[in-house]
């Protein structure tokens, strides 16, 4: 099982035909991913060929959904852009769109989030890596070759965070793995993923990263406490960043002691969740929660 991105999740691709675009649909379709068209409007008409697939481009994101089924769409768009890209594939009824420019203004994040959830699109970013089914599907930039199939689910504010678990829990594999982004305004929280992965009859463990700003982890510590049975491992990026200051991502700052590592730290951990203080330390937590739910004689 999984959530939000299965193996017959159809997926466009709005900006395709970009540098980047054209760069990760190709890690996309070598990972599985059922790339079925791009979307530019200047382009309409036209095919991409990738390797051993040739994928066509359509005007809008509704043509492409009306040729295709899809159900998906990852948004690789100049920050200027990207607004306009997310309300075309909402006003389309597409249930998904993961957004990995970077950059976006805050005040297109607020409109286009909002929007889109008053329409049924879930929203996964902005500014984010996107999420991955390891050996199902993979909408966004996460690396398919370093986890496979497994039991552990993954939400994430940070890339380069979800990386480094991904790759230190290989060998148990996950269920999905979701980088919700770390801007102000993000589409999906943790606390969605979290009651998302307790659904998922598949996924026994959740690790939760979270770095110093903002209140997310708090709120979702408070929803871990009312909500979910399956142990969480967390972690909180940032116990060294100075007070006031922004540090990396754009929701990433602390005033006076709201927002800060230890805050957060403690928040989680009097919800139940076992928080290591390196990303090594986690995988290790992770690794002796999972070995003592095996059950006897396996």
């Amino acid at each position: 099982m999984a959530i939000y991105l299965t193996k017959e999740s159809r997926v466009l691709v709005q900006g395709m035909t970009g540098g980047e675009g054209m760069k990760h649909t190709r890690r996309m379709l070598a990972a599985g991913t059922n790339v079925v068209g791009g979307v530019n409007p200047r382009k309409a008409g036209r095919t991409v060929g990738f390797d051993e697939r040739t994928v066509p481009v359509y005007g809008t994101v509704a043509e492409g959904m009306a040729a295709t089924g899809a159900d998906v769409t990852v948004v690789f768009v100049p920050p200027a852009f990207a607004k306009a890209a997310v309300l075309e594939a909402a006003d389309a009824g597409i249930g998904l769109a993961v957004v990995i420019t970077e950059g976006v203004p805050v005040h297109d994040s607020v409109a286009f989030t909002s929007y889109a959830r008053g329409r049924g699109t879930r929203i996964i970013g902005p500014n984010c890596p996107g999420l991955i089914t390891p050996g199902q599907s993979n909408a966004g930039i996460v690396p398919a070759d370093i986890a496979k199939p497994g039991r552990i689910g993954l939400v994430s504010k940070s890339g380069t965070l979800t990386y480094q678990l991904m790759h230190e829990l290989r060998d148990i594999g996950f269920s999905t793995c979701v980088g919700i982004g770390g801007d102000p305004v993000v589409g999906t929280s943790h606390i969605d993923c979290l009651g998302a992965f307790q659904e998922d009859p598949d996924t026994e463990l959740v690790v939760l990263i979270g770095e110093i700003g903002g209140d997310a982890e708090e709120r979702a510590a408070a929803y871990i406490r009312e909500h979910v049975t399956k142990p969480v491992v967390g972690y909180v990026a940032g116990f060294t960043a100075p007070e006031g200051r922004t540090m990396g991502h754009a929701g990433a700052i602390v005033s006076g002691s709201a927002g800060t590592a230890r805050a957060k730290r403690e928040a989680l951990e009097a919800a139940g969740v076992r928080v290591g203080s390196t990303p090594t330390e986690t995988a290790r937590l992770v690794l002796e929660l999972l070995d003592t739910r095996q059950p006897e004689g396996s």
